[in-house]
């Protein structure tokens, strides 16, 4: 396997290994309230849907006062001299 592919793969991993952590450890995923394969069901997808209205709710409005961080003196100076820029290794570019 490819270092490309496996960053790529290890970037995606890594991201749904972080919200299967927050269902976990934050919403008291180990454990189920209810018996029955169904209802363990429901309470899972309920459970994912809080969770998302809840990473909605703290993200920033589209009109509100973020603005991106200007380029760190390194990227400027790979911008001067016309060079690209190395990847962050998430992108998986």
């Amino acid at each position: 396997m490819e270092m490309v592919d496996r960053r790529r793969l290890h970037g995606l991993r890594s991201g749904a290994e972080g919200s299967i952590e927050e269902f976990v450890d934050g919403h008291r995923g180990r454990r189920c309230r209810y018996r029955g394969l169904a209802k363990a069901h429901v309470q899972h997808v309920l459970t994912a849907l809080a969770i998302n209205v809840e990473r909605l709710s703290l993200q920033e409005p589209a009109d509100g006062p973020y603005r991106p961080r200007l380029p760190t003196a390194f990227q400027q100076h790979l911008d001067e001299r016309g060079l690209p820029r190395p990847l962050w290794w998430r992108q998986g570019k």
